[in-house]
């Protein structure tokens, strides 16, 4: 399975019906005081639509992104317009205003974080100003990860937003051509969490995990590792070939789709499509593992996509891990 334009325009006509969509909502926000009590949007002049502000920020994401893709499909049209509107300097101003509150320095970390630089890159390669607007609150993002991966004792494993390899991933991306620094820190940070993992048991997944932990790290040191990574995969997942353990080559099953946190293992359905995919092309086809690994990517991605849409606690960010998933980073 491939994106092709019938998805892209599945995605973003339903993202662009939910970016605006300010309530329901759910605020990241330490009360300070009774003047903080006000409305989403007086908070996040751009995020303030998509249940929540990662969420959002993932679905400008997608949105920028097929529309660099497809730049003749008539939703296209929809996302510049909309892009031209939201993402300026002055909304970006008040973005970066809620950084500076206090209590704020562990918003969004790390998942969040890395969705906005995600963002940024994506902004960057159209021929317009979005780019240019978004990169004061990027610059101040990457910052936080300067300050707090050196602090990180020990990696944060789990399959939800607070995972390290995944934030990882989106953030190297983005610092490959824009903050070498950064690049260089999270290679040493990997080596020094990951580098001597050996036989994972993949104990997994949890019942709202929308991440498989040994997956994403895996993708990670695909990255970080590069010529290296067969030889630690080898040893990382040593039966792959096989197909154990089991538990990373089934798709999760997801009861009801009206629950935020059951709906997650949709997403980790999409996730580790992306992660067997990438993990296979860096194993390279004389690898024994690599067409094990595409077609546990399929598997996974059969049965997640026919649910993208359909119920808003999915809807509402689903399609950007869709997009991961057909098209990756």
């Amino acid at each position: 399975m491939h994106l092709t334009p019938e998805h892209a325009t599945r995605f973003a006509t339903a993202t662009l019906a939910h970016l605006g969509r300010e309530y329901p909502y759910k605020m990241d926000l330490v009360l300070n005081g009774p003047e903080d009590a006000r409305p989403p949007r007086a908070h996040h002049p751009i995020f303030h639509g998509s249940f929540d502000w990662h969420s959002c920020v993932q679905g400008w994401w997608q949105i920028l992104r097929l529309a660099h893709r497809f730049p003749d499909l008539p939703v296209a049209a929809d996302i510049r317009a909309r892009a031209g509107a939201m993402l300026v300097p002055e909304k970006v101003a008040g973005e970066l205003a809620f950084l500076s509150r206090p209590y704020s320095a562990a918003f969004e970390r790390p998942y969040g974080w890395a969705w906005l630089l995600a963002l940024h890159a994506e902004a960057a390669r159209h021929d317009a100003p979005w780019g240019a607007a978004l990169e004061p609150l990027a610059i101040a993002f990457a910052a936080r990860f300067h300050a707090f991966l050196p602090k990180l004792t020990y990696p944060l494993r789990v399959g939800t937003h607070f995972n390290i390899a995944f934030a990882l991933l989106l953030a190297r991306h983005w610092a490959e051509t824009l903050d070498p620094a950064l690049v260089a820190l999270i290679d040493t940070r990997a080596r020094d969490w990951f580098a001597a993992d050996r036989d994972c048991q993949a104990w997994e997944p949890g019942g709202d995990e929308f991440l498989s932990p040994a997956l994403t790290e895996a993708h990670l040191m695909a990255v970080v590792l590069g010529d290296g990574f067969a030889t630690w995969f080898d040893a990382f997942l040593p039966r792959t070939a096989a197909g154990q353990p089991v538990t990373l080559f089934t798709p999760a099953t997801v009861s009801d789709r009206s629950d935020g946190k059951i709906a997650h293992l949709d997403g980790l359905n999409l996730s580790r499509a992306w992660s067997w995919r990438a993990i296979g092309a860096a194993l390279g086809p004389a690898h024994p593992g690599s067409p094990v690994a595409e077609a546990a990517a399929q598997r996974h991605l059969a049965a997640a996509l026919p649910h993208v849409t359909g119920d808003y606690m999915g809807e509402h960010w689903l399609a950007s891990f869709a997009l991961l998933a057909l098209d990756g980073l």
